[in-house]
């Protein structure tokens, strides 16, 4: 080997690579021998290409590789999502309900601004989020420093396009909820690293990490058009009877599933800051009432499952109920002997309470813990609170709570009993997620077939002759029960007449077998005012049922209820002879 070809091999290079490039060189000296400096040219103009092409070969092959081979090929061509990224949420019909996107923070940097006054006059016109205090401290330090985030990238353009010397962006993610208020309860929202904090962001917290790693969705199980009328219609009946909370529930009574689920007052979940506790609580989930009359649906379908009752059973409201050191009136004596359809009709506290004597506490007791009264409501929202229940199930602790007295629970924890008696006896969880149809939906059987068909009929009599006449949609065979719940009271240390929980609990269509379609929908005020339209009441039959009947009215073409005429209950009830009556409590 030549000295020169010893020089390349000194410098690493192979033997078959030094041996070229040593050729490629006495090329170049034969050139400049000759006297022909343009070859000796064209020949170091070659050389320079051949480098710059096995240059683009590497790059491409490179390229190649990872196009092939690396991750990026198997999630699609995108770069999996790694830390607080999140999936998106939509509704049972694939609308969006939440979604990740690409936001801006603003940086000042002090020492690159030109112009102070003009840098503060631009920002604090064009961002009215921006706090001026803030802004100020941020132009009298000594580095770059983070002003405001959550720059939508319009806002990001806008401030761009000023010009400002110092004026600085960072990309940063940030959960948008497209829908603002509307289904914010059951949606809920995270916080700025990316971690769920309420609603179905907190439910699903590990569920939608994952799902954003595969560029997934969760559906939910509301349905946006369900979920609109129920909005709608509430937000109308708070308008018109002032309450200081609100509550509005649909549920399919066969798969457990929330179609939409209302809760007032309203927040933002963009802006949760702006929001206190109070709005942002899930009414629904979080909050535990004195159902009143709602539960004597409860009562009387435990009379009737465990032979204690049967429809024409009497019982004599004539005069007051008294239990031990207690007596028992009627909101509206009807003062006459009931058969047990008509105490529901008239709601009668008296006709209730002896109907809960005869079940016993025992019975009483064993019942309500299997459809779920006793605990908090079986669904996936962290909020789902724990109930108030008696502490002892004696004889005064049955007549208060058949109907609907000493005992709190949720909205929730009440739709998911009234399904248990309402699909055929069985004690299904609620969900907030979808359930893919043709799934089966199984649960412990809390009462039989036969009384739930019963019930059916006597809540379809309550509408049609009864307290929930408000309710009645010509087509739709509606059944229901009012309930109206005075509130305990710690200033005057017993229940205020002033201050009650309305509600109406209904169910829908009411004919058919107990496998046929059903819907639940329930309608609460807390503390609602009487007006001149509700004839001085704040009763659940004059502030909740209107509201129950017109959500039923504008969701059922989206369930796929259609309007029928004359079809017969598929166990008949005997209908009462005196006329309907007032809600009682």
């Amino acid at each position: 080997m030549s000295l020169d070809q010893q020089a390349f091999g000194r410098w690493g290079l192979p033997r078959w690579l030094a041996e070229r490039m040593w050729g490629l060189e006495h090329a170049f000296e034969r050139a400049r021998a000759s006297g022909r400096a343009e070859d000796d040219t064209r020949l170091r103009i070659f050389f320079v290409m051949v480098l710059f092409g096995l240059g683009f070969l590497t790059v491409a092959v490179g390229a190649t590789r990872a196009a092939l081979f690396s991750d990026a090929a198997r999630t699609s061509g995108m770069i999996a999502p790694v830390g607080a990224s999140r999936a998106d949420l939509v509704d049972r019909n694939g609308q969006l309900l939440a979604r990740d996107l690409t936001h801006y923070g603003l940086y000042i940097d002090p020492r690159e601004i030109w112009d102070q006054a003009e840098t503060r006059r631009s920002l604090l016109a064009i961002l009215p989020d921006l706090e001026a205090e803030r802004l100020e401290r941020a132009l009298r330090g000594h580095r770059r420093i983070f002003v405001l985030g959550a720059l939508t990238p319009a806002e990001r353009n806008r401030v761009h396009e000023l010009g400002l010397p110092g004026v600085t962006f960072e990309p940063e993610p940030r959960r948008v909820y497209p829908l603002g208020p509307s289904a914010a309860h059951i949606i809920g929202f995270s916080d700025a690293g990316g971690e769920g904090l309420s609603g179905a962001e907190a439910a699903f917290n590990d569920d939608i990490r994952a799902a954003a790693a595969g560029n997934g969705t969760i559906p939910l199980s509301i349905d946006l058009r369900v979920q609109g009328a129920l909005e709608d219609e509430l937000w109308k009946a708070v308008a018109e009877f002032t309450p200081k909370g609100a509550v509005g529930v649909v549920t399919d009574v066969h798969t457990g599933e929330i179609l939409g689920l209302a809760s007032w007052p309203v927040f933002d979940p963009n802006k949760p800051g702006k929001a206190g506790v109070y709005a942002q609580t899930n009414r629904a989930a979080a909050s535990v009432f004195e159902m009143g009359s709602t539960f004597k649906g409860f009562t009387v379908a435990i009379g009737l499952d465990t032979g204690v009752a049967t429809p024409t059973s009497t019982y004599d409201a004539t005069q007051p109920f008294h239990l031990g050191y207690r007596t028992i009136h009627d909101y509206h004596a009807a003062r006459k002997v009931l058969n047990l359809v008509e105490v529901f009709q008239h709601s009668s506290n008296i006709g209730t309470a002896k109907l809960a004597v005869g079940i016993g506490p025992e019975r009483m007791g064993k019942y309500f813990n299997g459809l779920g009264l006793t605990t908090p409501a079986k669904v996936e929202l962290i909020e789902s609170a724990r109930p108030l229940t008696p502490k002892v199930w004696n004889e005064d602790a049955v007549a208060s709570t058949s109907f609907g007295h000493g005992i709190n629970v949720s909205p929730l924890a009440l739709a998911r009993a009234y399904g248990a008696v309402l699909n055929g006896g069985k004690l299904i969880p609620l969900t907030i997620r979808k359930v893919e149809p043709g799934a089966q939906i199984d649960g412990p059987r809390v009462m039989s077939e036969k009384t739930s068909l019963e019930m059916l009929s006597i809540m379809r009599a309550n509408v049609t002759g009864g307290s929930g006449k408000s309710a009645n949609i010509e087509g739709l065979y509606v059944g229901g029960k009012t309930g109206t719940g005075e509130k305990y009271d710690p200033a005057i240390r017993g229940y205020s007449h002033a201050k009650q929980v309305s509600s109406f609990a209904a169910i829908f269509p009411t004919t058919g077998g107990v496998a046929d379609k059903r819907y639940f929908v329930l309608i609460l005020m807390d503390e609602p005012h009487a007006t001149a339209r509700s004839a001085g009441y704040a009763t659940g039959g004059w502030v909740a049922a209107p509201a129950v009947g017109r959500v039923i009215e504008r969701i059922a073409p989206f369930l796929g209820v259609q309007r029928r005429h004359n079809v017969a209950q598929a166990v008949p009830v005997e209908q009462p002879t005196a006329e309907g009556a007032s809600d009682g409590q």
